[in-house]
């Protein structure tokens, strides 16, 4: 069985969009490892840690 492979001009099409979006990569990634932590690994203290941080940073938005 044969692997589908990406082609040359999607993987330079990725790299352009990657090197014009950097702080968006930054973004979908910081908040990939936090759904992460939070499903998967964050203890139910640390998982109050952040509620409370979440909260704060709400009440500072307003």
């Amino acid at each position: 069985m044969t692997e589908k492979k990406t082609t040359d001009a999607q993987n330079r099409a990725t790299k352009k969009w990657g090197d014009k979006n950097k702080d968006k990569q930054r973004i979908y990634r910081y908040r990939s490892y936090a759904r992460k932590y939070v499903r998967d690994i964050a203890t139910a203290d640390d998982l109050k840690e952040l509620s409370e941080m979440i909260q704060v940073r709400l009440d500072e938005m307003e």
